[in-house]
């Protein structure tokens, strides 16, 4: 077996993998605390989350696979590039998390580990299941039992030599291996620089995160209307959010990754670790340009990237939002297109933030959406 997990160890860097670890399949370390944060509601409307045979899966692996004895988990690099301030606090752009730069890294992942699942077994004749943040379990807790970090703060997964920008898999499998031997990596201390930098106050407290606050949850996953008190404090973000985890101190040993297919187009190799002119508008899209995009534009810009999977709509209210938020009169003319917008979503969005701007023009234009709108959600968003 040892001779297997050397062989395992080896393919799996060969497909560019960057942190590998083997431990015995077992609920996660902290699963009560998953469920207490569970209990408390703070998934928001991510429901599957609290779903019953969610929860069952999580406190035994065997409901996933059966007979299942081992977890491989594994990390990948994708820090690439430093946007430059004067991009990245640009309000007339909206900021997109670094994670998403690039291709969909499901597309990337999962099949690498597939490759790895098929060859183990076919060596071992066992049975496999490869994840790639897409199970019911908890990957964070088993990376950090696997030896592949430790768990910050603002929640994520430190490595302490290479910071916290990886994705994260699993293979979990029937096979007995041999577990990972690492030694204890360190923590956070008395740091709380990420609970400080969080604009929603989103952790509670450390190592609690209420995904309900989160800027991350509020562009990608909520589907629905952001809360009004929470759009002012979104700043310009409009997919994802870097904060807490720019701020670490740990992310200062943060080097750039060899997956190409992490980085904006045309970036890889630049020496300078900047991002070329060129390329600002795919990392830090222009609002008019977000604004403006329809159905067909959106599926053709956003082809194999993650930020399609949040579809145009949301994508577009995010934007009303950064729009708001930026308050210039330059996104009148876009924003009162919206208004007749067929989703009633991006119609009270693009209100809302018409009504930031609070110009002569943003007043006439919503009491001119008042006569027509039949939508009680949007008339709450012209007349609030």
């Amino acid at each position: 077996m040892d001779s297997l997990n050397d062989q395992l160890i080896q393919k799996l860097k060969g497909l560019g993998l960057d942190l590998i670890g083997v431990i015995p399949a077992a609920p996660g370390r902290r699963l009560d605390a998953y469920l207490r944060w569970v209990a408390a509601e703070m998934y928001g409307r991510m429901h599957y989350l609290a779903r019953p045979d969610r929860l069952e899966r999580r406190q035994d692996l065997n409901v996933i696979l059966p007979g299942v004895k081992t977890i491989i988990s594994v990390g990948l690099n994708y820090h690439t590039l430093q946007l430059p301030d004067s991009v990245a606090n640009d309000l007339s752009r909206g900021r997109i998390s670094n994670y998403a730069w690039g291709l969909d890294y499901h597309d990337i992942l999962t099949p690498r580990l597939q490759e790895l699942a098929d060859w183990l077994d076919s060596e071992t004749g066992s049975a496999s299941k490869v994840y790639v943040d897409t199970g019911a379990i908890l990957e964070r807790d088993h990376a950090e039992s696997a030896g592949l970090g430790f768990t910050g703060k603002n929640t994520m997964l430190i490595h302490p030599q290479r910071g916290s920008y990886f994705f994260l898999g699993e293979i979990l499998t029937t096979a007995g291996l041999p577990p990972s031997t690492f030694r204890l990596p360190p923590s956070c201390g008395s740091c709380h620089r990420c609970l400080d930098a969080c604009p929603t106050n989103a952790f509670p407290e450390s190592y609690v995160l209420d995904a309900r606050r989160c800027i991350s949850y509020l562009t990608i996953e909520l589907k629905g209307w952001i809360p009004v008190e929470l759009r002012p404090l979104m700043g310009n973000w409009v997919y994802g959010c870097d904060i807490c985890q720019a701020v670490c101190p740990f992310n200062r040993f943060a080097t750039p990754t060899a997956e190409a297919a992490f980085y904006p187009a045309g970036q890889k190799g630049n020496s300078s670790f900047t991002i070329h002119h060129s390329s600002f508008d795919v990392v830090a899209p222009p609002l008019l340009d977000l604004l403006a995009l329809d159905e067909d534009a959106f599926n053709e810009r956003f082809a194999g990237s993650p930020i399609k999977r949040i579809k145009r709509a949301r994508l577009v209210r995010n934007a009303c939002v950064a729009a708001g938020n930026w308050g210039s009169e330059t996104a009148v003319p876009s924003l009162i297109t919206l208004l007749t917008d067929p989703e009633p979503v991006i119609r009270g969005h693009a209100a809302w933030a018409l009504k930031q701007i609070g110009t002569a023009e943003t007043v006439t234009a919503v009491t001119h959406a008042l006569i027509y709108e039949t939508d009680p959600d949007v008339r709450r968003e012209l007349t609030g």
